[in-house]
């Protein structure tokens, strides 16, 4: 068993100025860069290669390079890429980007991936999976729901791919959900998985016999109380309080959507999601509001997208802002440690601060710890 070690980086990027003399093992920090370099994703390596530019810029020690090779989005490739850098004495690579392409990641033998992908089910030994996962994103939900008491919380996740991931996080956070379900993302589908689970039609009916009874009565208001209730669109509540959805884009509008149409408001339950990144097309679709989700620091994303165009005048994306914070984490790591053994503090716990937010590094994952928001009247603001 590994002998914990916590490391709390807490200076950021901007104020580096540290030069060779801190490396404790006084050699030169080559990184490796398995990023798309042609073929459909070369716009994105591009982008990931002038974020890491941007990390050596503000780092300012000649002693740290980085070598970047084409993955071509193919696993064959990257592996193929990956022993060139190998060849080359490097151990530490960040990337590749896809989680296909890390299928035969494991014949690369002492060396450790830093990959940009979310997953972490099945990752080849020396893969570390440094995308915003599951568990990550389910802590911080916890979070709110325990500060806002919430009591009776339902879980909606589509039949895809990431199911099993949001299952194993569940179980790891061991969030109080009163219950899991699993919808088709077909529309008509959808639609009826929902009236299910909200117990739509049971509420209709309850309208509607209540219509009906109002109506052969002989009560004094009854006129005033069937006004109100033909502004109604059913009768009775739901047994929960809130509601967290595992999608995103138009699929998880199409949730929301549904959700409405069977008389369920999130003005009146919480409607918590997963990280939007801050998609503006859910902040100006103001009836789907208030709406809850965790995510990065928004601040910090907006001053590095202003350092990012200001350097290249163009427009980063969200996986820039954590190559460039990977670049950090390894120079800091190499500052107090040999760097042909820096791997092996990659398989013990440690912290750190960048950009995106601290991040804690064990068994061959970055679990975040994310900011939570809300968007309300078609405004963004942080809840924690």
């Amino acid at each position: 068993m590994y002998k914990i070690l916590k490391i709390i980086f807490i200076i950021s990027l901007n104020l580096l100025s540290i030069q060779a003399s801190g490396n404790a093992s006084s050699e030169k920090i080559k990184i490796g860069l398995l990023v798309p370099l042609s073929g459909d994703n070369e716009e994105l390596g591009q982008l990931l290669i002038k974020s890491t530019r941007l990390a050596l810029k503000d780092i300012n020690n000649i002693e740290l390079e980085i070598f970047p090779k084409d993955t071509l989005s193919n696993p064959s490739q990257t592996l193929k890429s990956a022993i060139q850098l190998k060849e080359m004495g490097i151990k530490i690579v960040i990337g590749p980007v896809f989680y296909d392409s890390l299928r035969y990641l494991e014949e690369a033998e002492d060396m450790i991936f830093l990959s940009f992908t979310n997953r972490t089910l099945d990752l080849p030994k020396n893969v570390i999976s440094a995308g915003i996962n599951a568990t990550s994103q389910i802590n911080t939900i916890k979070k709110f729901t325990e500060l806002n008491d919430v009591k009776k919380t339902i879980f909606l996740t589509p039949e895809l791919d990431y199911a099993p991931e949001i299952k194993k996080a569940i179980k790891q956070t061991k969030i109080k959900i009163s219950k899991l379900y699993s919808y088709d993302t077909e529309p008509t589908k959808l639609t009826k998985q929902i009236e299910k689970i909200t117990n739509y039609k049971r509420r209709k009916q309850n309208l509607t016999d209540e219509l009906k009874r109002v109506e052969n009565s002989d009560l004094e208001d009854k006129d005033k109380q069937l006004e109100k209730l033909k502004k109604k669109y059913t009768i009775g509540g739901v047994n929960f309080d809130s509601i967290i959805i595992s999608d995103f884009d138009e699929s998880l509008k199409s949730v929301i959507t549904s959700l409405l149409y069977t008389d369920v408001s999130p003005k009146k339950k919480y409607f918590i999601t997963f990280n939007q990144w801050f998609d503006q097309s859910i902040i100006k679709e103001t009836a789907l509001q208030p709406l809850y989700y965790p995510s990065i620091n928004y601040k910090n994303l907006k001053n590095f997208e202003k350092k990012f165009i200001k350097e290249f005048n163009e427009t980063p994306n969200y996986l820039s802002l954590l190559s460039y914070d990977l670049v950090g984490l390894i120079y800091y790591l190499s500052l107090n440690n040999n760097v042909k053994e820096i791997e092996k503090l990659f398989k013990k716990k440690n912290s750190f601060k960048g950009k995106i937010g601290i991040f804690n590094i064990q068994n061959n994952k970055v679990n975040h710890r994310l900011n939570f928001y809300e968007i309300k009247k078609g405004k963004l603001r942080k809840v924690f």
